[in-house]
């Protein structure tokens, strides 16, 4: 039913909200991209919210859990990029292969600054034209990232 490869792996790093965890399932369907959840979660996976999000499309992603980011990373192949708003490189500027590996932390607080540090050129952020907004939505923020990289990719 599912290619041997998925195109991108999707981390969600302590996922908090279950609706954005839900939409982002549904983009990952889209996408047959895999979603990786590292625990501990902020709601459970059976929640009601994050099935209706993901609406009937949970057949056909690809979830796995892991209980930190250490043992989801060693899993997984392909170059790592984790998504900030911290961060000073844009995230259209990465060429973007199959295979590649996208972090986003929680919805309250984002990924901490020293792992951010230590990922160098692969800090990337999504810009955003004002002030008035601490931050994107989670679920958009995979979405925009995802889909430039099915662009170039596709």
């Amino acid at each position: 039913m599912f290619p041997p490869s998925p195109p991108f792996q999707i981390v969600l790093v302590e996922p908090e909200i279950p609706p954005n965890t839900g939409n982002i399932a549904r983009t990952c369907a889209a996408t047959d991209s895999d979603l990786h959840l590292v625990h501990p979660l902020g709601f459970e996976i059976t929640d009601k919210q994050v099935k209706r999000a993901g609406l009937d499309y949970w057949p056909h992603v690809r979830v796995q859990e892991h209980p930190d980011l250490n043992s989801c990373l060693q899993s997984l192949k392909g170059t790592v990029y984790y998504f900030s708003k911290k961060s000073t490189r844009l995230y259209t500027d990465v060429s973007y292969a199959p295979g590649d590996v996208f972090v986003f932390g929680p919805e309250t607080r984002g990924l901490p600054e020293p792992l951010l540090e230590e990922a160098g050129a692969h800090a990337l952020r999504i810009p955003m034209v004002t002030d008035h907004v601490r931050s994107l939505n989670l679920a958009t923020s995979v979405g925009v990232a995802l889909f430039e990289a099915v662009r170039q990719t596709t």
